[in-house]
C-alpha cells in the first residue's frame, strides 16, 4: 500500500471525505459517529471549545451540543432512557458506548489491585472512606464529591495527594475517583463539567452491567474497534486507541490476523507493518474539510500524525508560553484529506467573537484556497458556538490571506 493510500484510508475511516454536511444532524446520528469513533476524549480546557465536541462538529457540522449532553449526562428520565455514553478511563478520561463499558473491567480489576493512582493517603486520613462515600451516594446520588463531603460533614476536610501526582485533592474526592476508576461508580451526570457520581449498576443497564468478558476477550475486541476506526494501522497505533498495554496488544492482533479478522498490509515509508479490517474503504480521493480539536482521534496520536501526514504537531498549553511555536489551543485544518494549516483559536463569548491569534500555512499548500476554505470552516464555527464573527488578531504567514478572505466573506 501506498503511503498516500494509507492516509486516504485512515481519514475515511475516521468518517471524512464522505457525504456533504446537510442540515443539523439528528440524535441517532450523533450516537452512530460517537460509537464509530469508539470515544471521546474529554479534557478541562474550555478556550475554544472543550473537547468532546469538537470531533463531532468536525465530521458533521454544526449539531445541537445538548443533544450530545442528553447522550451523555442525562437530567431526566426519558433521556435516561436513551442514554448511549457513560465515561470511564479509556484514551485518558473518555465517553465511550454504553454497550463498551463492560470491555474494560480488566482495568478496574487492576485499578483494584493497586487501589488506583487516585487513592492516595486518603485511608490513613479515615480507612472506611470508601465505604462511607460509597453509602452515601447509593442513599443520595448521583452527587458530586463536594456534595458527598457534605454529606459527610468533615470528611471532605482533610486533603490526600495523589500518588505521582502534582495537585492535591480531598479525601472524599479521591475516594470517589478511586470508585469510578474500579468501575464501582461512574458518572450519573455532570453539572458544570463536575462529575455527579453514581453507583454504575443505576447507569449501566443491568443486561451490560452483567456481562464479565474474559480479558483476552476484551483486548481482541477493543483491537477490533480500533482497527475499524483507524482503518489502517501498526500494532502501537491500535494499541494507544484505548491505552492498551503491549503485549496484550500484540498477542490480540497476532490472534485476529490468525483469524482473518486482520490483515497484514506493508505501508510505503512505514518502518513496522500495519494492519486493517478486510472490509476497509480505500477511496482513491477524499474530498472536505475540517478543523480538527488537539484531542481529536485523527490526531491525537502524535507519532500516526506525522507518520500519516507529515505534520509534526504539539498543542501548547503543556509548554511554557516561550517555547510555544504556533499557539495554545491549535487546531490543525484538514483540506482534501491532508493536513495543510493550523490555527490557534480562543472564543470570546463575552465579546461574541472567535478569535485567531495565529494562522499557519504547511509548506507547498495553494495559499489562496487554503485562506478561502480555513475563513469558511471558521466562520461555520463560529456560528455553532453562538459567537457573532472571526477575528484574525495575531501573526503567521498564513493571517493575512485568512484575514482578507475573511473580510471578503463578511465574517468579522
Amino acid at each position: 500500500m501506498s503511503a498516500a493510500q494509507a492516509r486516504r484510508a485512515a481519514v475515511a475511516a475516521q468518517g471524512f471525505g464522505g457525504a456533504a454536511r446537510k442540515g443539523r444532524p439528528s440524535r441517532a446520528t450523533l450516537a452512530a459517529t460517537a460509537r464509530h469513533l469508539g470515544l471521546l476524549q474529554l479534557d478541562s480546557v474550555n478556550v475554544a471549545v472543550r473537547a468532546h465536541y469538537a470531533p463531532l462538529f468536525a465530521r458533521l457540522g454544526p449539531y445541537d451540543r445538548d443533544a450530545l449532553d442528553a447522550l451523555a449526562w442525562p437530567q431526566t428520565a426519558a433521556q435516561r432512557r436513551r442514554r448511549t455514553m457513560v465515561e470511564y478511563w479509556v484514551h485518558e478520561a473518555s465517553l465511550l458506548p454504553v454497550e463498551d463499558w463492560p470491555l474494560f473491567r480488566w482495568r478496574m480489576r487492576d485499578n483494584e489491585k493497586r487501589q488506583s493512582r487516585w487513592l492516595g493517603n486518603a485511608l490513613d486520613h479515615r480507612p472506611d472512606i470508601l465505604d462511607a462515600v460509597h453509602e452515601v451516594i447509593e442513599a443520595h446520588g448521583p452527587l458530586d464529591a463536594s456534595e458527598v463531603a457534605q454529606v459527610l460533614g468533615d470528611a471532605g476536610d482533610r486533603v490526600a495527594r495523589a500518588h505521582g501526582g502534582w495537585w492535591q485533592r480531598s479525601d472524599v474526592k479521591v475516594a470517589c475517583e478511586h470508585l469510578f476508576a474500579t468501575g464501582v461508580l461512574t458518572t450519573g451526570t455532570r453539572r458544570g463539567f463536575r462529575r455527579a457520581y453514581e453507583l454504575s449498576e443505576r447507569v449501566i443497564p443491568p443486561a451490560v452491567h452483567a456481562l464479565r468478558p474474559e480479558r483476552d476477550e476484551s483486548m481482541r475486541a477493543l483491537i477490533r474497534r480500533a482497527a475499524t476506526t483507524l482503518g489502517v494501522a501498526t500494532e502501537p497505533d491500535l494499541r494507544d486507541h484505548h491505552r492498551l498495554p503491549p503485549a496484550e496488544s500484540q498477542a490480540a492482533v497476532a490472534e485476529l490476523v490468525d483469524a482473518g479478522e486482520l490483515v497484514r498490509v506493508d505501508v510505503e515509508g512505514w518502518p513496522a507493518p500495519a494492519y486493517r479490517p478486510p472490509e476497509a474503504r480505500l477511496p482513491r480521493r477524499v474530498t472536505g474539510r475540517a478543523l480538527l480539536a488537539p484531542f481529536d482521534p485523527l490526531i491525537w496520536f502524535r507519532a500516526r500524525t506525522l507518520r500519516l501526514f507529515d505534520f509534526h504537531y504539539r498543542i501548547g498549553i503543556y509548554t511554557p508560553a516561550e517555547q510555544r511555536t504556533h499557539g495554545y489551543y491549535v487546531f490543525p485544518f484538514l483540506l482534501d484529506g491532508r493536513l495543510v494549516a493550523r490555527v490557534d483559536l480562543k472564543a470570546d463569548r463575552v465579546g461574541g467573537v472567535l478569535h485567531v491569534p495565529g494562522a499557519f500555512a504547511e509548506d507547498g499548500v495553494e495559499v489562496g484556497r487554503v485562506a478561502a476554505e480555513l475563513a469558511a470552516e471558521l466562520a461555520t464555527m463560529a456560528g455553532w458556538l453562538g459567537l457573532d464573527g472571526v477575528a484574525v488578531d495575531g501573526g503567521g504567514d498564513l493571517a493575512p490571506a485568512l484575514a482578507q478572505a475573511i473580510s471578503a466573506g463578511g465574517w468579522t
